[in-house]
């Protein structure tokens, strides 16, 4: 009975089944509104410095793409010397039963009792059938095993890393890398381990087959280096157009996640055809390299469909000739015939290897993820009744080639209320990234309460560092959830005074459930919407708030009743406002204007209001300071050299007098 065929892992999905294998996996449920699907918890701006980029695919040059099989085999060691013995014992098996059958049947044609050797044949079939189904049953559960452990690495060092970490990747990238992607990877360790088993087959026939007759063994090996020639050429070519394939497969589902993340867009626009072939674009070559896989996968099948039976043929027919001249019995030379097919079962092998590229080939690009610089965590506490000061010295900030912040030094003092305003690009959401650590300056630092953020224990800093963002983010089953989502759980009474206190409890308690109503049930608006951001910021402020623009959504009257509330319902510190609205810059104590990366001036509001420039920074919302009159005169000639003299914002609580260069 020949040896049945394991059936080689494919080489990946038909041509003709490319447009349906390319969808990424279902990622987590969207958002209750359409809104939120483009929507991050990290300010919009933030994009991976060149630092953080992780090398392109080939260049050899990241130790995490040659490290990352290694420890997936570590991890799975266990499971994977148990897969080794089971295929090493199928293997023997395999290569004891050709002689056990040739020596029962020399007895048989000799008329001797050959009970106990076809028993002995009977346990060697059955213990092969019985350790493949032991395999297959192994061999499943450390994939899911592996490719789980992968995946939770993978999501765990770019949530430590923070959303920079992210940026150097397109969301539909990562959702491949971390679904397709890490699941090709994770069959690594238990295909390495049936790799190695599977060549003692092949080599434990050669090797029999020697001892049976060395003239057959010599008459097969002539064969062997064409075989080898084969498999290197496979593997060379494969791993190409296999890296290729999952490539393209990545460019098409980043392209399907940001038409879904624009669905609203699109179909105002009426141009739906547009992205669908804005989308499907990479198609065809995903088809041209889909089509070379299996070109080059078939080429090594046919080749060693070919040159097999031409060895097995040739072993026959000198076995033949030496049977008829009584070198050989007919058991020796059924033996030999199937000792030479399991010798030729190392162009077997081509199904195992293409398995094994295809999974290093994932397995570099999800080591991708992994070589994102992580940032470093610090264990020194923050002062204990800090004032929540924040202090930038010489901060410069790089985007790519860019600098986006260029030399910034400001002092924020501890319970006072600063502006950040300036035209777009001119740097605010990056700076007020800086001021709770979600990205660190490439020069210059970042202190609070003189503790510089790097040293700051990143506990405590995101419990006195909160954050309120143009577009929030909500995470949670329920409405409340969202507003109590943070480094701690409020009480309930916490969160229903937060949420007061950003003008959202009216219309929350106009929810079917109220604050129980579950967020897919909950339909908001965009000023809704931010007003619970609000909350949730509210519900954890620290002793500082960064708020990036965080009222822009809302009508003129509320963002004055959430400001007024600010002031008086929310825990008193220091907050830090991205502001678009003259109105939000009249009441902050003091203005901080960037204009091209750089402080121009700090100085109370209505001083400011003197300068045309600073005037037309709010172009839009014009309609003069909303505070009483000037201080104090300032020139626009002053304010060119980029100094300016603060009048003492004591009054408000925010600390001396001070005077700040640009």
């Amino acid at each position: 009975m020949p040896r049945r065929a394991r059936t080689a892992p494919a080489p990946g999905p038909a041509p003709q089944e490319d447009r349906q294998a390319t969808a990424p996996a279902p990622a987590p449920a969207p958002a209750p509104q359409e809104d939120r699907q483009a929507t991050t918890t990290a300010p919009a701006h933030a994009t991976a410095p060149q630092d953080l980029r992780a090398p392109a695919r080939g260049t050899g040059t990241d130790p995490a793409a040659v490290r990352l099989p290694a420890r997936l085999v570590r991890h799975n060691l266990a499971r994977a010397i148990g897969i080794c013995l089971l295929t090493t014992a199928s293997a023997a098996a395999t290569v004891a039963l050709p002689a056990a059958l040739g020596h029962t049947l020399d007895l048989v044609l000799a008329g001797r009792e050959a009970g106990r050797w076809i028993a002995l044949c009977t346990a060697l079939i059955a213990a092969d059938v019985v350790c493949d189904a032991l395999t297959a049953l192994l061999t499943g559960t450390t994939n899911a095993r592996a490719a789980g452990w992968l995946r939770a690495r993978a999501l765990s060092h770019l949530l430590a890393v923070g959303p920079g970490g992210a940026a150097r990747f397109t969301p539909g990238d990562l959702v491949t890398r971390m679904t397709g992607n890490a699941t090709e990877a994770g069959t690594g360790p238990a295909t390495a381990a049936a790799g190695l088993a599977a060549l003692l087959a092949p080599l434990g026939g050669l090797v029999a087959l020697a001892l049976t007759d060395v003239t057959l063994a010599a008459v097969f090996l002539v064969g062997v280096p064409v075989l080898v020639v084969l498999l290197r050429a496979f593997a060379r070519s494969s791993s190409d157009s296999v890296g290729r394939y999952q490539e393209v497969q990545g460019d098409i589902a980043a392209r399907l996640v940001e038409a879904l993340g624009g669905a609203r867009t699109i179909a105002a626009a009426g141009t739906e055809q547009r992205e669908r072939d804005r989308v499907l674009a990479p198609l065809p070559q995903l088809g041209v390299q889909g089509r070379r896989m299996w070109q080059v996968y078939g080429r090594a099948v046919v080749q060693g469909m070919i040159l097999v039976p031409l060895l097995q043929t040739a072993v026959f027919a000198a076995g033949g000739i030496l049977l008829a001249g009584g070198d050989i019995t007919v058991g020796g030379l059924l033996a030999a015939t199937r000792y030479a097919g399991l010798a030729a079962g190392l162009g077997g092998v081509t199904g195992q290897l293409n398995a094994l590229v295809r999974s290093r080939a994932a397995a570099r690009r999800t080591a991708e993820l992994l070589a994102v610089p992580a940032v470093s965590r610090g264990h020194r506490p923050l002062p204990a009744g800090g004032t929540g000061q924040l202090e930038l010295r010489g901060v410069t900030v790089l985007r790519g080639d860019k600098a986006v912040l260029r030399g910034v030094d400001l002092v924020v003092p501890g319970g006072s209320t600063t502006a950040v305003v300036g035209r777009s690009g001119a740097g605010k959401s990056v700076l007020a990234a800086l001021a709770g650590r979600l990205t660190d300056p490439d020069e210059g630092e970042v202190l609070l309460d003189g503790v510089p953020l790097p040293d700051a224990d990143p506990d405590a800093l995101r419990r006195e560092v909160g954050h309120a963002f143009e577009r929030p983010a909500l995470f949670g089953r329920t409405v409340a959830d969202a507003i109590a989502y943070g480094p701690y759980e409020p009480t309930p009474d916490v969160i229903r005074a937060a949420a007061r206190a950003a003008g959202a409890d009216a219309f929350i308690r106009r929810l079917p459930d109220g604050y129980a109503t579950p967020l897919d049930r909950a339909p908001l608006s965009g000023g809704e919407l931010q007003r619970l951001g609000l909350a949730r910021a509210f519900a954890h402020a620290g002793r500082l708030l960064v708020l990036d623009d965080a009222t822009s959504s809302l009508d003129s009257v509320t963002e004055l009743e959430v400001g007024r509330a600010l002031a008086r319902e929310v825990r008193p510190g220091t907050r830090l406002v991205v502001a678009h609205r003259a109105s939000s810059a009249a009441r902050a104590d003091l203005v901080a204007w960037l204009e091209d990366g750089r402080i121009r001036a700090v100085a109370p509001h209505e001083t400011l209001w003197e300068l045309a420039d600073y005037r037309r920074v709010f172009a839009a919302d014009a309609t003069g300071p909303a505070t009483g009159p000037a201080t104090g005169p300032l020139t626009d000639s002053a304010a060119d050299t980029g100094t300016v003299c603060a009048t003492d914002p004591g009054a408000a609580g925010s600390g001396p007098a001070r005077r700040e260069d640009a």
